[in-house]
């Protein structure tokens, strides 16, 4: 081997093994240095610095300038809908659809990140436990070669491309092959490991683009439903204010429900047409071969698909979210659990399992704001824990079609006293008064899930 070429293999070997001992510490000294230095003193505004204060005033006017012409794009295409209720409830319910669709994206994204980050941070923490072997790899380097090391390397790039480069030259110094390789093994993983990362925070960043626009045309499309229902229905304040007043009268969940449906005139509407569909349903289940989702197609209907007992297995969860409580398990505080809690995100849209008719909407107790939904033949379906709901009582809803919005933490009294972190959805089936496991009723997979 002559001295030029192990000076060569040397000067090669030097930069990225250096750039090892430094490519963690680097990062963490100049944040260190940028949390120890101290503010600048006054100073004259340089030209350059006004002239990129324009340019950000320029780029916050055409994003604004943007969101308007969206906006009105917006109330253009609802203000086409009209009154036709069949449009509207489909636009409500695929809008619906993407913003969950999209919040589980999210949700998948910012657990694979949570990963990849754990794994770098591993990695990294590898490299500096190496730290001596590196030390040994360089000192031998230093005896082989004759000039001084070149200038060090911050790139986990740039290292891995010279050694890749050094380890061409491994017959010349065999013994450290091996370390060689092992290095650039590592090294090649901690580049991929940032690709894969910075590719991922892009596309989280886009899909939650998507979603804040989604939820921006949700809000406009549900606004106008709920207009175009206080048309319809001219005493709803006063029935909201009624129902309020009773609610406070009672002291059980069943007893509510007795209650709407007896005394509040929107309710009693509402139960008397759940009754009657159900009648109907029954009567049309033998004869009619339309059992299974495409029941669910016409957008315009006033009454369910199907007879609740018959859409076992197609009911979509109203939430995206982890079931922490199953139904009768421990409820927290020393009972049995009627129903399921959902563990969500915060802001999450909570869209109805089933066809209904609201029985209820408002406060309740220890349950937060509380939707109730006459499904007809003796079911009710209980959905509590919601921040806001943006339904009234009395009204029809479709399955899949957005009904509530999730806060930031915990409503329900009995899920507050575990401490829970995020926001939980209670969820309760029942049939004639009497809590039921609503098991049976969730679709077990994607394609069999009602869309409405």
């Amino acid at each position: 081997m002559t001295r030029a070429t192990t000076s060569t293999f040397a000067e090669t070997m030097r930069a990225p093994l250096l750039n090892l001992l430094l490519i963690t510490s680097l990062a963490g000294a100049s944040l260190a240095q940028a949390q120890t230095a101290a503010p600048p003193q006054t100073a004259a505004i340089s030209p350059e610095a006004i002239k990129q204060r324009e340019q950000e005033l320029e780029a916050a006017r055409a994003r604004q300038k943007s969101a308007e012409e969206a906006q009105a794009k917006l109330k253009a295409e609802i203000a086409a809908l009209g009154q036709d209720r069949s449009q509207l409830n489909q636009q409500l319910i695929e809008t619906a659809a993407n913003v969950r669709a999209v919040e589980t994206k999210i949700d998948e994204a910012e657990a694979r990140l949570g990963a990849l980050n754990a794994r770098e941070q591993q990695m990294r923490a590898s490299l500096d436990s190496r730290r001596a072997d590196i030390v040994e790899v360089l000192a031998a380097l230093q005896r082989a070669g004759r000039r001084t090391p070149p200038a060090l390397l911050v790139r986990p790039e740039d290292a891995l491309q010279s050694l890749r480069t050094a380890m061409l030259l491994g017959a010349v110094v065999p013994e450290l092959r091996g370390r060689a390789e092992k290095i650039a093994a590592e090294l090649g993983e901690l580049v991929a490991l940032r690709k894969t990362i910075a590719t991922e925070r892009d596309q989280l960043a886009s899909d939650r683009d998507k979603v804040r626009n989604d939820q921006t045309r949700l809000t406009a499309l549900v606004d106008e439903r709920q207009r175009q229902q206080a048309a319809r229905e001219k005493d709803l304040d006063a029935e909201k204010s009624r129902a309020i007043m009773l609610s406070k009268q009672v002291g059980d969940l069943q007893g509510l429900i007795t209650r709407m449906e007896q005394d509040l005139q929107s309710a009693a509407k509402a139960a008397e047409k759940a009754a009657e569909a159900a009648r109907q349903a029954e009567a049309k289940a033998a004869a009619s071969a339309k059992s299974g989702p495409a029941a669910f197609k016409d957008r315009s209907r006033t009454t369910p698909a199907i007879a609740f007992a018959s859409a076992k297995g197609l009911l979509p969860l109203p939430v995206n979210g982890n079931k922490i409580r199953d139904f009768g398990g421990s409820d927290g505080v020393g009972g049995v659990q009627k129903g399921i809690s959902l563990a969500t995100r915060p802001g999450s849209q909570v869209t109805t399992p089933c066809d209904g008719w609201v029985v209820y909407a408002g406060p309740f107790r220890s349950y937060g704001q509380l939707l109730i939904l006459n499904a007809g033949g003796g079911y009710h379906v209980l959905i509590a824990g919601m921040e806001r709901i943006s339904v009234n009582i009395g009204q029809f809803v479709l399955t899949g079609e957005p009904v509530a919005t999730m806060g930031s933490t915990s409503q329900v009294a009995s899920i507050l006293a575990t401490n829970a972190s995020q926001p939980v959805l209670y969820v309760e089936f029942r049939k004639d008064g009497t809590p039921i496991d609503p098991g049976p009723w969730w679709a077990t997979n994607e394609g069999e899930k009602v869309r409405g």
